[in-house]
């Protein structure tokens, strides 16, 4: 494979990732700022954010020891919020399989609802690409988002309380969601699981610890799925 040609590649990687970077550091920051809150030293801060990589699950659990959940429901908890991270790495198998194991595990390590959702969009629009390609592209969209979030979650951690309350660094998470799965959304099967995660979760806000979240998720995949094995059997 021509390197230029990797490069050009991971460079458009690169270029996408950016953006991501506006809503990455004010999500980060947030994080940092609860999980000092909520008890945890700052080297527990730092290897947290760094070796999980994935703010829904952090946030998910660290919402779950302020609520003094017991420690098995927090680590499930966490555990099914990243669940979607196995259906991520099974879309981009079909991809990235064939590249050498070291790539895919880091591959694995970077995989998180950004890269994989602009990923699987780029080698949808352009499946003429190689492997060491659509490698290179993956590699490009991840290489300002990571140092962003671990970055930025130090900061939030370090400065804690120095942050004025009025500086809305939630407003990231939202934001940050929409930009990546509406573009998605292109079924009707996508739609309706997005609608229905959207009904469930409020329906079950009286769920102790939060695990209403889980519940809804569970129900919009299932609801989606029907949707889509109901629209494959009316095509054929």
């Amino acid at each position: 494979m021509d390197t230029s040609t990797r490069k050009s590649h991971y460079l458009r990687g690169l270029t996408a990732g950016a953006p991501f970077i506006l809503v990455a550091a004010p999500f980060g920051m947030l994080f940092g700022v609860v999980a000092i809150e909520a008890g945890l030293s700052l080297i527990e801060t730092m290897v947290f954010t760094t070796a999980v990589i994935a703010g829904a699950a952090q946030f998910a659990a660290i919402g779950q020891m302020v609520d003094h959940a017991p420690v098995l429901v927090v680590i499930l908890t966490a555990l099914a919020v990243n669940l979607r991270m196995a259906m991520y790495s099974a879309s981009l198998a079909l991809y990235l399989g064939p590249a050498p194991f070291w790539q895919r595990a880091f591959v694995a390590y970077f995989n998180f609802d950004q890269t994989y959702a602009m990923s699987v969009a780029e080698y949808e629009k352009y499946p003429e690409m190689t492997v060491p390609q659509r490698v290179a592209y993956f590699f490009g969209t991840t290489t300002l988002l990571v140092p962003t979030w671990v970055g930025s979650s130090y900061l939030g951690a370090v400065l804690g309380g120095a942050i004025p309350d009025s500086v809305p660094l939630d407003f990231a998470l939202p934001i940050m969601f929409i930009a990546v799965f509406s573009p998605m959304l292109r079924t009707g099967a996508h739609v309706v699981a997005a609608v229905t995660s959207v009904i469930l979760a409020l329906a079950f806000r009286w769920v102790p610890y939060d695990m209403g979240l889980l519940l809804a998720a569970a129900g919009a995949m299932m609801v989606g799925a029907q949707v889509e094995l109901w629209t494959t059997r009316r095509a054929a």
